[in-house]
């Protein structure tokens, strides 16, 4: 089965697809006719015939419902309609093709269905759901939903005042990012695309700014036959005299990550860094001195590096013009002052240090990790179990396929030290950081229960070889 496609599209640029559509040749009542049927066909491939109450708003999403009990009354089932208010404009014509029964639209009908449709909104609701829509959502058992469950925002994931959690969401053409942040990730229950039609061609009138992240957004480095340790990159992880535990797997995870040299730059006591994996070389000069060497240009900042040694050293790498990885402590040096990060090439933070350095994350994710990269110039993974990873010029990547093994101590100081693996090898910013993102999942999922953060950096390889398998071409 073919992967989906990467390009995300929010509800304005679906709603332009469709009038694209329409300029192209599609017709709307074609395209509805498409989507309704796709919708009939998903149930009723994972679910048998029983009493189905479709509940059909006004608009288009509403259209689509009508549709879909037109062709599962077709098929037999125990079809009947419930409408929230009258259709109009294009659905008008796909509610007069239904001439099946209909009931009031309450919570006592809701009750007594097997199963529910949810075709009231879709993705593009810009208002809370009313108190009373949401008490007939909540009376339904089973429900299958179009577009989105009513009260997710496509754009965001977000939920405006309720949203019913569904068994299967059916969408079309291209999923939204409402698809893939939470909590809509989770009240979509299986995600079904659905090819209704639309010619791809109108994406080149859209040009999407959000994916979806996976081999084919991103491509990893290749070795060439000539290569040699330094082409492949120098990467230093500041080592702290504390926490050395966070510096030593960042730098195994650079390592691991293809970086064909990796240093501990030891601040404080090197004895601890001495005694670890006899492949990384550990340096005790000054970073001054170490910046001499114009092979070393990337550096990893903060993991395990305590607040002294991180006020000290990174405005240091900041100004000597480096590829800067920025974690843990010193991004917490920055507390309230992004202005102090500008000149980083990636900053990886969770939410408690995105909200310390930027101000609370809000319900748009999206919005505040991009609004966080154009502050400071750098690629920011604002991480999670729906990492987002947005460039300073508007592009951003949702992953979705982490497992929740990740949530372990160290597990980020991995993460930032195969993105400065990735760096080393010169891969640009926003594809090392989604690619890291990418691996860093696929790692944990071969690790598979009882992770520990050591135990990622030895699955790269068979994350490295899932990535290859998986790239286009």
């Amino acid at each position: 089965m073919p992967a989906p496609p990467l390009q995300l599209l929010s509800p304005t640029e679906m709603a332009r697809a469709d009038h694209l559509a329409t300029t192209l040749g599609a017709s709307v009542r074609d395209l509805m006719d498409q989507a309704g049927r796709a919708v009939a066909r998903a149930i009723r491939r994972r679910i048998p015939p029983c009493r189905t109450l479709v509940l059909c708003g006004p608009g288009n999403n509403g259209g689509d419902g009508y549709v879909t009990a037109r062709a599962l009354a077709q098929w037999g089932w125990p079809v009947f309609v419930a409408a929230l208010a009258p259709p109009h404009g294009d659905a008008i014509p796909a509610a007069a093709g239904w001439r099946g029964p209909r009931v009031p639209f309450t919570a006592s009908e809701v009750a007594r269905a097997d199963l529910v449709v949810d075709a009231l909104f879709g993705a593009g609701l810009a208002r809370d759901i009313a108190p009373e829509v949401a008490d007939v959502l909540r009376a339904a058992r089973r429900l299958v939903a179009i577009d989105t469950p009513s009260g997710v925002d496509g754009a965001n994931g977000a939920v405006r005042g309720f949203a019913p959690g569904a068994e299967l969401t059916v969408t079309f053409f291209r999923a939204k990012p409402g698809h893939l942040l939470l909590p809509g990730r989770d009240l979509c229950g299986e995600l079904v695309l659905a090819d209704i039609g639309l010619p791809p061609a109108v994406l080149d009138a859209i040009t999407p700014t959000t994916f979806r992240n996976a081999p084919g957004l991103w491509s990893l480095p290749s070795l060439a036959d000539t290569g040699h340790k330094y082409s492949r990159g120098h990467a230093t992880v500041l080592g702290g005299a504390g926490m050395t535990g966070a510096a030593r797997l960042a730098a195994e995870a650079a390592r691991r990550g293809g970086a064909g040299l990796v240093t501990i730059a030891a601040l404080g006591s090197a004895d601890v860094y001495r005694a670890g994996a006899p492949g990384v070389i550990v340096d005790t000069t000054t970073i001054e001195h170490q910046l001499q060497d114009t092979r070393r240009t990337v550096w990893v900042c903060g993991p395990g590096l305590g607040a002294d040694d991180a006020r000290r050293a990174l405005p240091i790498l900041l100004a000597a013009g480096r590829h800067i990885v920025v974690d843990a402590d010193a991004l917490t040096l920055c507390a309230g002052a992004p202005e102090h990060l500008r000149g980083a090439a990636v900053l990886t933070p969770h939410e408690g240090e995105f909200t310390r350095v930027f101000g609370p994350v809000g319900t748009d994710r999206l919005a505040a990790a991009r609004a966080a990269a154009q502050l400071t110039g750098a690629v920011v993974v604002l991480k999670g179990s729906d990492s987002i990873i947005a460039s300073p010029d508007g592009r951003a990547a949702i992953n979705n396929s982490a497992p929740p093994t990740l949530a372990t101590a160290g597990s980020g100081d991995v993460l930032s030290g195969l993105i400065g693996g990735l760096l080393a090898q010169h891969m640009p910013a926003w594809e090392a950081a989604c690619a890291a993102v990418w691996l860093h999942g696929q790692a944990a999922d071969i690790a598979g229960p009882g992770l520990l953060a050591e135990d990622l950096p030895p699955a790269f390889a068979g994350a490295f070889a899932r990535a290859f398998a998986r790239a286009p071409g």
